[in-house]
């Protein structure tokens, strides 16, 4: 497989102010829909939601989001991604029904997977996202847990994450390919790219164990990348901070993860490998 198979492009806003969208039919798999909007001040989006669960991160500016049965007004702090803040999110239940009306110029990332309907919308404020640091030295970046698994959803997990420049992300390398529970998970994945200033770039290395599958990927900001198997670490170039949006599910929502053993090693705060 070439790189083009694993990155999906931004373009310029639609009708509809669609900038990119993945599907489980475009990326060749079962679980994962991936959409970005572009909103100008005062225009509506809708989307029914049918037999999917639908997370509507607004990664920037201020909206209104009305469901079914419910309305978040005015919702919306961080006019950048790269104030670092948590967003607003809103959880929209399969057999429903969203509308997202730009207050502000907004964009907005729509986070898709298989449901029932079992759940009631809710918004997810900013309060309610965990943040964490995770890693250490060069390997440390700050996480913001919009959608985690302690948290009610049928399918979907939604996660971002703010990498400094210079530094490593997913890294050690892990996956999460299998089911093979209670010891790794099967779960699908995109990484939405955003990098800081505009015209850098990132590094992300998608390979499994055999090298059948082994890509260094080019990522610019705006790219979307798709994981279907195998360990996946990102690079921030010095000068550049990466930011990604994670969305993840499979037939169990839950997230656990297989370490690439020849770099586990690094897990330690003081790594060093005994000479050989």
């Amino acid at each position: 497989m070439a790189q083009t198979d694993f990155i999906v492009h931004s373009g310029r806003p639609d009708e509809a102010g669609n900038v990119l969208t993945i599907t489980p039919q475009s990326a060749g798999w079962e679980y994962v829909g991936f959409q970005v909007f572009r909103l100008e001040a005062g225009q509506k989006l809708r989307q029914a939601t049918e037999g999917r669960e639908l997370c509507i991160v607004l990664l920037s500016g201020k909206a209104n989001v009305t469901t079914a049965q419910a309305s978040f007004l005015n919702i919306g702090r961080r006019m950048s991604i790269f104030e670092g803040i948590p967003p607003y999110s809103v959880y929209v239940p399969a057999r429903d029904e969203a509308e997202v009306e730009a207050v502000t110029a907004v964009e907005a990332a729509l986070c898709w997977a298989p449901a029932a309907g079992t759940l009631q919308a809710r918004l997810i404020s900013p309060e309610e996202v965990g943040v964490s640091a995770r890693g250490y030295g060069y390997m440390e970046r700050r996480i913001h847990n919009i959608l985690p698994e302690d948290q009610p959803a049928e399918s979907l997990l939604v996660v971002e994450v703010f990498t400094p420049a210079g530094h490593w992300s997913s890294y050690p390398p892990h996956k999460h390919d299998q089911d093979n529970l209670p010891h790794e998970s099967y779960l699908e994945e995109t990484y939405y790219h955003r990098v800081s200033p505009a015209n850098g770039f990132a590094m992300q290395r998608v390979y499994t164990d055999d090298r059948s599958l082994d890509e260094a990927l080019i990522v610019r900001d705006g790219d979307a990348v798709l994981v279907p198997k195998g360990y996946h670490p990102v690079s921030a170039p010095p000068g550049y901070e990466v930011y990604y949006l994670n969305v993840m599910a499979g037939p169990v929502r839950t997230w656990k993860f297989h370490n690439d053993p020849d770099h586990e090693w690094l897990f330690n705060p003081n790594p060093r490998r005994d000479a050989e």
